[in-house]
């Protein structure tokens, strides 16, 4: 019978770097052709949206699907998990908690390949859920130093601040500005929903590294045109999904800022296949909209140790 994994369970059974590892196998996959990818669709209603995409890691043998919906009453995930040969279903998994670090764990393997190995100093906007697991997957590739958060809420970002700093025992603090956060940064990350741009491009220092992990909807840019045009080297997650999602470069492309020739998988670059970060001064920058190969490695690993831990809860379902 398959398993009911829920959150309480998924917090206990993986953390960031079971996180890393799973993401960064399943780009290996992708780069291999063994990771398929159904890029996300949407279903619109005037209430809310109801978000499926799907994948298969056919070396792990494993498939299955993401599930969720969006209204004023917040978000709810699940991942239905499948054996790969004989289609069983294996577990239903909530996967609030799996989405969090299957985002975070995203930017750390881009910055693990893409960033200079002596970038410290993190520019970090947004100071919500989602930015807690991209500070920790970055600071588990990295070592940083410094660490300035920028949200508009001084509130809020105080209290990231502070929350972040005593649980990596890194140096986090407050930025008054977008400007007093890019200052001296290596390293910058956006995961935010804003709709239109947080800094100015032209303030980006050659050598950085940018992990764009919050413009998934076209009407969306964290980026200005002048980012995008003057990176050096850009990767997605997945080339299809970013075309119809990635506001970012999108709305660069509007502008005359951006070829699409010039975008790559960064599957390419986990799998040797593309050098990545080529000179010191490059601008290297990954636009990262999610997609569900991460969702299936890292609901593979949780049901394995679930498995083996004997955490969640049989449920008769069907002929399973």
């Amino acid at each position: 019978m398959p398993l009911l994994i829920r959150e309480d369970d998924v917090r206990h059974l993986v953390n960031v770097e079971d996180a890393l590892a799973a993401v960064e196998a399943a780009f290996v996959e992708q780069a291999r052709g063994t990771g398929i990818n159904q890029p996300r669709r949407r279903v619109r209603q005037p209430h809310g949206t109801l978000h499926l995409m799907g994948a298969a890691l056919v070396e792990r043998g494993y498939w299955g699907f993401k599930a969720y919906t969006t209204t004023r009453e917040g978000a709810r995930f699940i991942v239905h998990l499948y054996d790969l040969r004989s289609g069983r279903l294996l577990a239903i998994i909530e996967a609030d908690r799996l989405g969090q670090l299957r985002t975070g764990a995203a930017s750390g393997v881009a910055t693990n390949y893409l960033a200079p190995e002596g970038a410290d100093v993190l520019a970090l906007f947004g100071a919500g859920y989602q930015a807690e697991t991209q500070l920790e997957a970055i600071a588990a590739v990295r070592p940083l130093r410094d660490v300035r958060v920028f949200s508009r809420t001084p509130e809020r970002r105080r209290a990231f601040a502070d929350r972040m700093a005593k649980r990596l025992g890194i140096a986090v603090r407050p930025a008054r500005s977008s400007e007093e956060a890019l200052e001296g940064a290596t390293l910058i990350t956006t995961i935010t929903t804003s709709r239109r741009p947080l800094f100015d491009g032209s303030l980006i220092q050659p050598g950085v590294h940018i992990n764009g992990a919050g413009s998934n909807a076209a009407i969306r840019a964290e980026l200005d045109a002048e980012a995008v045009r003057r990176a050096t080297a850009i990767f997605v997650d997945d080339l299809q999904q970013a075309r119809f999602e990635c506001g970012d470069l999108i709305q660069a492309y509007q502008r005359n800022r951006l070829a699409w020739e010039r975008v790559r998988p960064l599957a390419d670059v986990v799998a040797g296949l593309h050098p990545g970060r080529q000179r010191a001064d490059d601008i290297t920058l990954f636009e990262s909209q999610g997609v569900a190969l991460w969702d299936v490695a890292l609901a593979a690993d949780v049901y394995e140790r679930a498995l083996t831990y004997r955490r969640g809860t049989q449920v008769s379902f069907g002929d399973t």
